[in-house]
């Protein structure tokens, strides 16, 4: 099974152009949604109430979309990309529409829970899809349009969000993802051709089902323990002891399932068990610094809502910038000394951060941390990403690509609920929230980041050392 190769030529001018506009339209769909709605969430539940249940519009998104992609990538390696890609911007849409016109928290809420169901599918067949069409070469580039994007999406997040907001009207914040995805849905009907090879299969009904369940009450309990409940409560511990069952359950119907949807050999090739493990620390040091650094900004520094929006945003515009310089670095020293690179950067990132809450905290010190961050990561997760894909043929290129998006998420979930007990524990010793408890409570989140950072360099230095990339 393969994609119909196409001439060489990268960027909006070559015959694989129009693709990889809508792989970035495909991919705008989900990096606009990650910034968008947080901005609006004051007006939403002036408008419609439910302020208790908020937290919800972002769990029930993450937990979907985090549960969904390793099905995902499994059936896009039994019957292509395409449909697959296709039926997750059709779900996109149709949760985009709901949220729309929801009359309440828990309609709402729902709607969200469609809208991850449709991202689960979108961000890991676009960045497969660009594995399947473009060499190992050409890759680094495309993962630099793809993420420029995220740098866009950025500030435009933002500041739609707050616009409409501000003119009351935030159900304009989900309406204008009809177009896109509209857009996004018939350049790649039109665009992108696949041959696949049709073959009979057993899809593996049981496994999909026990590794949702079994990752939703996981994630739930990272995502609201400590929140929700307390972490040592009764519904704590039956959550998270039903979710290990079901999760050892799950592997073993694997080892007997014809055509497992998380194989093996995922987890037991050297090189794609530490694209893993490096995914779960960047999708960690990524959220908890998105998280934690507005929350400082305006509440140590007194930022404006804006301004400590633009000094994150300076980590999403260094991670794209980084990345489309990848591809020239790790084709001349390797996948390994490359990400080393991005690893350096990002310890000496997040030191900084941890050292300016402490000496001279400035917003444009922040930003450059962030930055310098954003650099980090680039060179960290492009280049590890690229390796898992290349070290595979196409018929794992799927899986092989959703459980590293599917790790990143799950390092989110992980890094939000680590630091957030963190922030917890020194608001509780300090008895307070005003500015010296969020200025400490940012000192432990940002060492916290620090030694995931260098949790992530000991996963690539125990990387295979892989010099001679694969067109």
């Amino acid at each position: 099974m393969t994609a119909t190769s196409a001439p060489r030529g990268v960027g909006f001018r070559s015959e694989r152009g129009p693709v990889l506009v809508a792989l970035m339209l495909t991919t705008a769909l989900v990096a606009i949604d990650s910034t968008i709605v947080a901005t609006a969430v004051p007006s939403i539940v002036e408008d419609i109430g439910g302020f208790a249940s908020f937290p919800w519009l972002f769990s029930s998104y993450l937990l979907a979309q985090a549960v969904t992609v390793p099905i995902y990538a499994k059936v896009s390696d039994m019957i292509g990309r395409k449909p697959v890609v296709l039926i997750g911007i059709g779900l996109f849409l149709l949760g985009s529409v709901l949220c729309g016109v929801a009359w309440s928290m828990p309609v709402l809420i729902a709607a969200r829970l469609v809208q991850g169901l449709g991202a689960g599918a979108v961000q890991p067949m676009a960045i497969t899809i660009a594995g399947d069409i473009y060499t190992v070469a050409e890759r680094a580039k495309v993962q630099g349009y793809l993420a420029s994007v995220w740098a866009v999406s950025a500030v435009l997040g933002p500041t739609l969000g707050g616009t409409f907001a501000s003119l009351g009207i935030w159900r304009a914040i989900f309406f204008v993802n009809v177009p896109v995805c509209l857009l996004a849905a018939w350049m790649l009907a039109r665009s992108f051709h696949e041959s696949v090879h049709r073959e009979r299969h057993r899809v593996d009904v049981l496994g999909a089902a026990l590794l949702t369940v079994a990752l939703s009450l996981l994630m739930l309990a990272l995502l609201e323990g400590g929140h929700a409940w307390a972490w040592a409560s009764p519904v704590g511990i039956t959550i998270v002891t039903t979710g290990a069952v079901l999760l050892v359950i799950f592997v073993l119907v694997e080892r007997r399932a014809a055509e497992p949807v998380l194989p093996a050999f995922v987890f037991t090739r050297r090189l794609l068990l530490t694209t893993t493990l490096i995914a779960f620390g960047v999708g960690a040091v990524l959220l908890g610094l998105t998280s934690y650094v507005p929350t400082y900004l305006q509440g140590v520094l007194g930022a404006d809502p804006i301004v400590a929006g633009l000094a994150l945003a300076t980590l999403t515009i260094g991670w794209p910038i980084a990345a489309s310089i990848s591809g020239r670095i790790y084709l001349r020293l390797g996948f390994r000394p490359t990400n080393l690179i991005g690893v350096t950067l990002a310890i000496a990132g997040t030191g900084m951060l941890a050292l300016v809450v402490v000496l001279s905290p400035t917003v444009l010190l922040v930003a450059a941390g962030c930055f310098v961050v954003g650099l980090g990561l680039g060179l960290t997760s492009t280049p590890s990403i690229v390796a898992a894909q290349s070290s595979v043929e196409w018929a794992e290129r799927g899986v092989v690509t959703g459980t590293n998006m599917f790790s990143r998420s799950v390092g989110s979930a992980f890094g939000v609920a680590v630091f957030g007990a963190l922030s917890n524990a020194v608001y509780a010793r300090l008895g307070d929230h005003g500015p010296d408890a969020i200025a400490a409570a940012s000192s432990a989140v940002f060492t916290a980041a620090v030694v995931a950072a260098l949790l992530i360099a000991a996963a690539v230095l125990a990387m295979p050392k892989v010099t001679a990339p694969r067109p």
